[in-house]
């Protein structure tokens, strides 16, 4: 199990309800795809915030990352919604 800190942006955070929290992640969370499959287990606030995983984008210790990333060793993990411009 490891210990992570997510932090969560813009309608993610208001979805899910707070903008960050620190996790223990089971063993079998080993990417951001598994990452985010396993919040949507969290409640129906986290279901909602996650419901097109598609979109959401990651980025680990400020860095962006795809859902296929691995999270091994990460202090830090953002989720938000995709950036618009203007």
């Amino acid at each position: 199990m490891s210990t992570v800190n997510l932090v969560y942006f813009s309608w993610v955070r208001e979805r899910i309800g707070k903008g960050e929290e620190t996790l223990d992640l089971p063993a079998g969370v080993v990417t951001i795809a598994d990452l985010l499959q396993h919040l949507k287990t969290l409640g129906e606030e986290y279901e909602a915030a996650l419901e097109h995983e598609n979109v959401i984008r990651a980025a680990i210790n400020q860095e962006h990352v795809d859902h296929k990333e691995p999270i091994a060793g990460a202090r830090e993990i953002a989720l938000f919604p995709p950036m618009t411009g203007g």
